[in-house]
């Protein structure tokens, strides 16, 4: 009988992470109060798997993903890239992860410098880590990664205002991948976009995966944009996640009262489906004071008395899925 082959190490690993923001007031502009924007985050991303993460706006998606790449400053909490502890690191070793780590911003109109042309917004990651040795060589490279994405290499002497949004991304993407990374961060990539556009990209996105084995942490608060993209999915919900799950057995079964309100709302394409829509009483809670226990409890339909002191814990309640909710235990 042969040995069980072991699971991959994790490429990118979560510990505890947490994000407060200080709000200041007074006469001396002191602090008086904080926005919990991540509270006790966990997840783990393995080598070429897509990971999306889901919630309404405002839930701390977009700070998870910025404190992974310490672009914001996580208040505490681990988080490991390959066996290195990105929390620990100095400015100097944090620049040289960098290259293994990157970004693709939601808002394609304001992440490109307006006064910078194509070819110097996608090369300037070159220069900075001196990834070119010439500049025909930099040329070259910068010719290639337009071509990558689908742009013309003419575009590299464009500026970013003679381009539509989609094109906008692109280039982004092509900056991204400039210096060849192993973990592409897609904040809300296509949220900006017309709903044609944004297959197009997320279709660009998944052709890049599986040319160059890419990892990404793909943001979006719309379910229905991170289907086809991601092999498992966690849902957040006012700075915690609530599940995590394989992509299809989240759609199908979701174990967690949020999961089956936000999936109510996806529309079905086959008019002969139904789905009952689940409408949430009230708005979402301030992270300036966020409920005691579950922080769902208030709008939750299925709430117990237990759900308003006592927080669930995300535990595994099935094979290979995690939940938070009391109604598992």
């Amino acid at each position: 009988m042969s040995a069980p082959v072991p699971e991959p190490r994790p490429l990118l690993e979560v510990r505890g992470l947490v994000k407060h923001f200080p709000v200041r007031g007074g006469f001396l502009s002191g602090e008086v109060d904080q926005v919990h924007a991540v509270n006790g985050v966990s997840f783990s991303i393995a080598p070429g798997e897509t990971l999306g993460l889901v919630g309404e706006s405002g839930c701390g998606k977009s700070t998870t993903g910025r404190c992974v790449l310490r672009l914001i400053e996580p208040t505490s909490g681990e988080v490991w890239f390959d066996g290195r502890e990105v929390t620990a690191m100095d400015r100097a070793q944090l620049r040289g992860a960098a290259r293994d780590m990157q970004i693709i911003f939601q808002d394609p109109y304001a992440s490109l410098n307006p006064r910078m042309t194509v070819g110097a917004i996608i090369g300037e990651a070159l220069v900075i880590h001196k990834l070119a040795k010439t500049r025909q060589e930099h040329e070259a490279r910068v010719m290639e990664l337009l071509r990558i994405v689908g742009l013309h290499p003419d575009h590299a002497r464009r500026y970013p205002h003679e381009f539509s949004g989609g094109q906008r991304q692109r280039i982004g993407i092509a900056r991204a991948l400039a210096v060849s990374p192993r973990l592409i961060i897609c904040d809300e990539p296509v949220s900006a976009l017309d709903v044609s556009i944004q297959a197009q990209v997320i279709n660009l996105l998944e052709d890049l995966q599986a040319q160059f084995g890419l990892t990404y942490l793909f943001v979006a608060h719309d379910l229905s944009v991170v289907e086809h993209i991601s092999d498992r999915i966690a849902v957040m919900y006012l700075g915690r996640i609530v599940e995590v799950a394989p992509a299809r057995e989240l759609y199908t079964s979701p174990k967690h009262p949020y999961s089956e309100a936000l999936l109510s709302a996806v529309p079905i394409p086959d008019p002969s489906l139904k789905r009952k829509r689940i409408v949430l009483q009230g708005d979402v809670p301030s992270p300036l004071n966020p409920p005691a226990g579950c922080h769902f409890h208030p709008r939750c339909p299925r709430a117990m008395a237990r759900c308003a002191t006592e927080a669930p814990l995300l535990r595994e309640v099935a094979p290979g899925r995690m939940a938070a909710c009391h109604l598992n235990d």
